[in-house]
């Protein structure tokens, strides 16, 4: 790599970008929200919307936000069939876009909702990183066994952990969740990466997130903040025939208005402690 904000640690080969310029980002917005119709990011009036981050992680225009819907209060799981498909037809249109750049290796579409994640501006929204390399977390997921993946992800992977299922889409607590309500979407068949879905895989995706991510809220009848994101193809050319498009939700809490923190023994051994069983999140949130 010949940019030096790109990072790998000789010691523990983590990676890193060193961006002292968001040190100045803004905390909070401007007055009113910059995300509402008429706002500075949004002046015109949209259904869904991406702009590049005034304040990238990544330089050259690889950093985008993308605006579910106009509307202020609105959550992913409010939005609708028509509305959530409307995201996941842009989350697609801008993979291509971006893994079409030749400085893009890896597109990495995401979410995070909630002060308790960092995300200052409550509308709801996401963003997407075009990665000059593939990351390591999902590298990892790549090179694994073909075996494993498959025990991972196939169609035996949820057993008594399946939460629910819309058309070709499965959720499922993963049998070794990090988090204690952590869940898994996957697609039956194996499709490589979010431009390859076709129309009925889309409207799947849409309503098994609308379905999961209400479901989080409904748990402890509150908003749930939490992280997702997908894992996909590489757009570096590579054939990587293990692609298996996916998205992983990270919930927060562990009860009504409790935090489930990762602290040093689990950042310093890379082992993580949950105190929810599996099985039992996934029943949770079957009856929720």
């Amino acid at each position: 790599m010949t940019d030096r904000r790109y990072r790998v640690d000789p010691l523990t080969g983590d990676v890193a970008y060193v961006v002292a310029a968001r040190q100045d980002r803004p905390n909070l917005p401007w007055t009113g929200c910059p995300f509402c119709p008429g706002g500075i990011e949004a002046p015109e009036p949209y259904d869904v919307r991406w702009f590049p981050n005034r304040w990238p992680a990544i330089p050259d225009g690889r950093c985008e936000v993308v605006l579910y819907t106009p509307e202020h209060d609105a959550s992913f799981a409010s939005l609708g069939a028509d509305g959530a498909r409307r995201v996941v037809d842009l989350w697609a249109e801008r993979t291509a876009a971006l893994g079409a750049r030749p400085d893009v290796d890896y597109v990495l579409v995401f979410e995070n909702r909630g002060p308790e994640v960092g995300a200052t501006i409550a509308h709801p929204h996401g963003q997407i990183y075009g990665f000059e390399a593939v990351p390591p977390r999902a590298r990892a997921e790549l090179e694994r066994p073909s075996t494993e993946i498959e025990e991972g992800l196939g169609t035996e992977a949820p057993g008594d952990r399946l939460v629910c299922q819309v058309g070709s889409w499965r959720a499922w607590v993963p049998w070794a969740a990090s988090w204690p309500y952590e869940v898994v979407l996957v697609p039956e068949r194996r499709v490589p990466d979010l431009p390859s879905l076709d129309g009925a895989g889309r409207d799947d995706l849409a309503g098994a997130l609308i379905d999961i991510l209400g479901r989080l809220d409904r748990l402890f009848d509150e908003p749930m903040p939490y992280m997702l994101w997908f894992h996909q193809r590489p757009t570096d050319g590579g054939d990587w025939p293990a692609a298996w498009l996916h998205a992983h939700v990270a919930p927060l809490h562990r009860a009504h208005g409790t935090q489930r923190f990762v602290a040093a023994g689990e950042l310093g051994s890379a082992v993580f402690f949950n105190p929810i069983d599996p099985v039992v999140a996934a029943a949770t949130l079957r009856d929720a």
